[in-house]
């Protein structure tokens, strides 16, 4: 059911995207349906794999159901990738199917490893096998570096990444670029930070979770000791960098691309932010579980999106405060509808 709408701006068609066809892995999740949106609006013909009938899903918050084609199905079912890609004669693949939430990653590493390594290299084989596709954007995560001691990451640092999610990304990484290099498959693979937006339906992340406390009077909780270090870049910026990454292909095939928005903030420092924007400074101080750091937390993590601002011409534009705000704004407006 669709519960608002987002407030989105409509942007004009462009001549690359009006009447191509687009095939998104992941549509269904947050940042999927995200990139779906921006297709439609520049006139692309944009086909969806969705896994599981999910009521709660992004695709349909946003109403973008009725104006994409969706393909019920599994990333790891080889046969179902490559008849996708024949029979709508796909020309741009955006993969962001995954295994996304961390915790459930280390719950279920086998789980995670199936979704986000084996669904990786069968849509790669099949994007290898079709002559139609022309570009192919992969998402990887800045969880991919592991823990490094020279901060900001930059896209020629090692894929250090250990624990089953960051391994599982490092891994599609690698995979990625290995298709690209070994057999010129048009790919390019994105390394974006922590995204965060309207519409992200994992509450368990540290926003939308913060967000939906807040708003409900309760005192949020950071489930660390609140010093570890993150980045976060706001959701419409994300689907711009995925669409310019397919737009620009024939010029970075082969390479991978971070994108942050070059703020990065401690965890105790961005709750107390989000308390801020909801206009709650005063009446709602957070609750720190930890009194020391977690074992296996990374201290900090952020990028460097240098790279992307002068290879692509992109930059974040809509900064932290003014993200949270319009984050803020979505969920109050649907929160009776969020359960």
């Amino acid at each position: 059911m669709r519960i608002a709408d987002c407030g989105f701006s409509k942007n004009k068609m462009t001549s690359y995207w009006n009447n191509r066809t687009a095939f998104v892995t992941g549509a269904t999740g947050f940042v999927g349906a995200h990139v779906a949106r921006q297709l439609v609006e520049q006139g692309a013909r944009v086909v969806c794999l969705q896994r599981d009938a999910v009521k709660s899903n992004s695709l349909d918050l946003f109403d973008l159901r009725r104006r994409v084609t969706v393909v019920q199905g599994s990333i790891e079912d080889y046969s179902l990738m490559e008849r996708i890609l024949v029979e709508y004669e796909i020309k741009a693949v955006f993969h962001l199917a995954a295994q996304a939430i961390v915790g459930a990653a280390n719950r279920s590493p086998l789980s995670t490893f199936e979704a986000n390594i084996r669904g990786t290299y069968f849509l790669l084989e099949a994007c290898r096998r079709c002559d139609t596709v022309k570009s192919v954007v992969v998402a990887s995560s800045d969880k991919a570096y592991g823990s490094h001691d020279n901060l900001p990451y930059q896209e020629d640092y090692p894929l250090l990444g250990l624990f089953p999610y960051d391994a599982s990304k490092a891994c599609t990484d690698i995979l990625a670029r290995s298709f690209a290099h070994t057999y010129k498959t048009p790919i390019a693979v994105s390394r974006f930070a922590n995204i965060y937006g309207p519409g992200d339906m994992n509450l368990s992340r540290i926003i939308p979770g913060t967000i939906l406390s807040v708003l409900r009077g309760e005192a949020p909780v950071i489930r660390s000791d609140g010093t570890p270090v993150r980045e976060f870049v706001y959701v419409d910026d994300v689907a711009r960098g995925y669409l310019l990454l397919a737009e620009k292909i024939d010029g970075v095939i082969g390479e991978a691309f971070n994108f942050g928005a070059g703020d990065p903030v401690q965890m105790l420092d961005l709750v107390n932010r989000v308390i801020k924007a909801a206009g709650k400074e005063g009446e709602i101080e957070p609750r720190v579980m930890l009194q020391r750091k977690i074992e296996r937390e990374i201290d900090a993590q952020y990028l460097s999106a240098d790279k992307a601002e002068a290879r692509l011409g992109w930059r974040a534009e809509i900064g932290l405060d003014e993200g949270l705000r319009r984050t803020i704004d979505w969920y109050r407006e649907n929160l009776s509808s969020l359960g």
